[in-house]
């Protein structure tokens, strides 16, 4: 071969190459005798409704720079300081729900922009990320839900995720379905999966050929609504390129078990995360969100109090509840953290290194929606870790998710309502 292989390569010379041992670092110059090349770089977002305990969450604002003590929600995740900052400080400027913790978490966006209309979004940090990373991987995203969403302090949406269009992109709901949607191959036979897409494109033809005869005439408010639809159809036509990208190759073999059906609470969440490790450990995707329940969660640890009624505590059991809540949350988030450092990549280091995950809320505790509790961990966007920052009041939490983005090498100008990348947090 006269060029470096790549994964592009790979793809379409399935056949010349299928006699090859299935070689680690095809992607990242695997034949070449030199040291391997950077593994790619991830993101992952993790969401919770309902907020934390003010009292016990956050640092001690006395307590800035390298130099602080971990508060008592934090504790399960005191083997891993050094490499969590703590943000103290962001908001969402046009946050007016306390009960939706994630509706603009990633967006930023003011949900009056669009005049006459009551509920407006925008795209979302890892869309955004999603376009950048996810270009040579089987899904260029993956967004997970739980059934009890509902009971969890969420808002509107159908993942953490909104597309460009500012519309909300669907997630998977169990850790079952993730599983097959990630591991599982296809049983309907390569012809007739080619047959359907190739059907699929010609009803997009047909639907863009009626569509364009009706643009002459419309008015500015019909002609807005067409051009929204055409950019609906042309996230049709990506889809289906990447299906057809992807149409021969098999999956991978899954790194983890089958999940259980019906699992809830506490259990689900390890096992997300598990398969958030696995689709990472494959590079199925390089880009994952996930909006995680609360309530069942809470019924999981044998807590009676209803979800909203805890996170209007005082002290007393709903108190102590938000405070169990917490504690529960870092284990599994300290439990995630070392699968993330247990898994080698072809270049020596853990797949930790290679990501950036983000841990929060838009709602900070009860119905307040200033200073949202944030938490970065991971090597993948050159930030500053082991730190505790206290930035300046309603400071755009978009900043946080603008750093990121530039920190992966997505240098976008903005995000939602960003002013800038945040300096304090960059290495």
């Amino acid at each position: 071969m006269k060029t470096q292989p790549n994964r592009r390569h790979f793809l379409r010379s399935t056949s010349a190459l299928i006699a090859l041992p299935a070689l680690e670092s095809l992607g990242f110059r695997a034949f070449a005798a030199t040291k391997p090349a950077a593994a790619p770089k991830r993101m992952v977002f993790l969401n919770f409704g309902w907020g934390v305990t003010n009292e016990t969450w956050f640092p001690d604002v006395k307590q800035t720079g390298a130099t602080w003590d971990l508060p008592e929600g934090l504790k399960p995740l005191a083997r891993h300081q050094k490499d969590l900052t703590i943000v103290q400080g962001c908001s969402n400027k046009f946050a007016n729900e306390a009960h939706w913790g994630s509706t603009f978490w990633l967006t930023g966006a003011n949900r009056y922009a669009e005049p006459g209309q009551s509920f407006h979004n925008s795209i979302s940090a890892d869309q955004v990320a999603a376009a950048h990373l996810g270009q040579d991987t089987r899904f260029a995203s993956i967004q997970l839900n739980s059934p009890d969403v509902p009971n969890s302090g969420h808002g509107p949406g159908l993942s953490l995720a909104w597309d460009m269009r500012g519309k909300p992109v669907a997630g998977l709901e169990n850790p079952v379905q993730t599983f097959h949607r990630l591991f599982s191959d296809e049983t309907t036979p390569l012809s007739e999966r080619q047959a359907m897409l190739t059907q699929k494109r010609s009803v997009l033809d047909a639907v863009l050929a009626d569509a364009g005869h009706l643009k002459r005439g419309l008015t500015k408010t019909d002609t807005d609504k067409l051009d929204e639809y055409f950019q609906s159809i042309r996230d049709i036509e990506v889809r289906l390129g990447k299906d057809e990208q992807w149409l021969s190759v098999p999956k991978v073999k899954p790194p983890v078990a089958e999940p259980k059906p019906g699992l809830a609470g506490k259990e689900e969440i390890r096992v997300i995360y598990d398969l958030i490790v696995a689709a990472l450990q494959t590079d199925t995707t390089r880009v994952i969100t996930y909006r995680q329940p609360v309530g069942s969660l809470l019924q999981s640890l044998a807590i009676k109090v209803a979800p909203h009624d805890m996170s209007h505590y005082s002290p007393g059991d709903r108190m102590t509840a938000s405070q169990r809540r917490d504690t529960a949350q870092s284990e599994l988030l300290a439990g995630l953290i070392d699968k993330l450092k247990a898994v080698k990549e072809a270049d020596g280091r853990s797949l930790f290194d290679h990501t950036c995950l983000a841990y929060g809320s838009n709602i900070r505790t009860i119905h307040y929606l200033d200073n949202c509790p944030t938490l970065l961990t991971g090597g993948a966007a050159n930030l500053k870790l082991g730190h505790h920052l206290v930035l300046p009041k309603d400071t755009p939490l978009a900043n946080v998710w603008l750093t990121l983005l530039h920190g992966i090498g997505v240098n976008t100008p903005r995000h939602g309502d960003s002013t800038g990348v945040l300096k304090a947090l960059a290495a």
